[in-house]
């Protein structure tokens, strides 16, 4: 299973309770990549001075939320070269249709006008790329991601149909790698979406999803933020002026998002909410939420501060995994190759 995060902008509640809390659970079942994607960060506008340090913090944030790195590969996506490699491979078999459709793309482009680039466009090629690299079985996406997933399995599909079957395996018997597939090249991934705290909405709009990108920092709740600023964009997020507080009401998102970050943050069921929340004012609510996202992210921050204070440890970290990232995608793109019959790189007589 694979996965990963942009290193731009400030890494939130959203990114968190949506994907990488969820990481930690995954990783006691699934043999895990996590990658920081940094290749992605640079298909729109961004601060070169800038690039590094935040692929170093969203690294720490991944160990800080527990993710392990004795069980999971945590590693920088451009660290492994046979990311933009099968990428440029995967372009060659798909379709420039297939990429026009993509809804992320041109509503991108809309607001980019002209100084859209072909990375953007390009995107969700490289996304297949990292998602097929380690023969992945799920990846975990939000709904906004979805898209991007069935693309991935599109290209995939498409892939092995040209390259693969009965002719490429009865031309080799087995792959490259050792590994029979029945003449499949590339594995089909499913997506996995998680049942709630998949969409963690604006602060500022319920009916949008919290994002780095917003320019209005009181959108979004960041990781790091402190609990001075967490109780104050909490105390100015927006509202409603009906009385009491409801999960299930179309004509009210706000409430829906702020009682279900409530219960992610407070542990609670649904059930449990709704009991202790219905009857509530906003004003009552709201020191409730805050303290409870503050509680929830305390331990976090702390380890975050350890693990950022010896640098040469998440060096390790994040050298040790690429080295093993590295070895599970050259496999991938050793058979990707040998089925487009590129001709082996020759090694030397000793």
């Amino acid at each position: 299973m694979l996965s990963g995060v942009q290193p731009t902008g400030s890494i939130h509640l959203g990114n968190y309770l949506g994907a990488i809390r969820n990481w930690v659970a995954l990783q006691e079942t699934y043999d895990t990549f996590y990658c920081v994607v940094d290749l992605h960060a640079v298909t729109a506008p961004h601060e070169p001075k800038l690039l590094a340090e935040a692929t170093r913090t969203v690294a720490a944030l991944y160990l800080a939320s527990g993710v392990d790195p004795q069980r999971s590969t945590v590693f920088v996506q451009s660290h492994v070269t046979a990311h933009s490699e099968l990428a440029w491979l995967l372009n060659c078999v798909t379709p420039v249709g297939w990429l026009g459709k993509m809804i992320q793309f041109k509503e991108k482009a809309r607001k980019q006008g002209e100084e859209v680039s072909m990375g953007l466009m390009d995107y969700p090629v490289l996304m297949a790329a990292d998602i097929l690299l380690y023969g992945a079985d799920l990846v975990p996406v939000g709904e906004d991601q979805r898209q991007h997933l069935e693309l991935t399995r599109d290209i995939a599909g498409r892939f092995n149909a040209l390259y693969g079957g009965k002719a490429w395996k009865a031309r080799k018997g087995l792959a490259p790698s050792g590994r029979a597939r029945g003449g499949r090249v590339l594995k089909v991934p499913e997506a996995l979406i998680p049942p709630q705290g998949a969409r963690v909405m604006s602060l500022d709009d319920g009916s949008s999803k919290m994002s780095k990108s917003n320019p209005d920092e009181g959108s979004r709740i960041n990781l790091l933020d402190s609990a001075e600023v967490i109780a104050a964009k909490i105390k100015r997020c927006k509202t409603d002026t009906l009385p009491g507080l409801s999960f299930d009401d179309p004509q009210r998102p706000e409430a829906a998002n702020l009682l279900t970050i409530y219960q992610l943050c407070s542990g609670q069921s649904r059930a449990a909410v709704e009991q202790q929340c219905s009857a509530l004012r906003w004003s009552e609510f709201k020191p409730l939420l805050a303290e409870a996202v503050v509680e929830h992210l305390r331990p976090l921050q702390q380890r975050y501060r350890e693990i950022t204070s010896e640098p040469a440890l998440l060096d390790e970290v994040l050298l040790r995994g690429a080295e093993a990232a590295e070895e599970a995608a050259q496999r991938t793109l050793a058979d990707v190759q040998d089925a487009l019959g590129y001709l082996p790189r020759p090694r030397r007589l000793r």
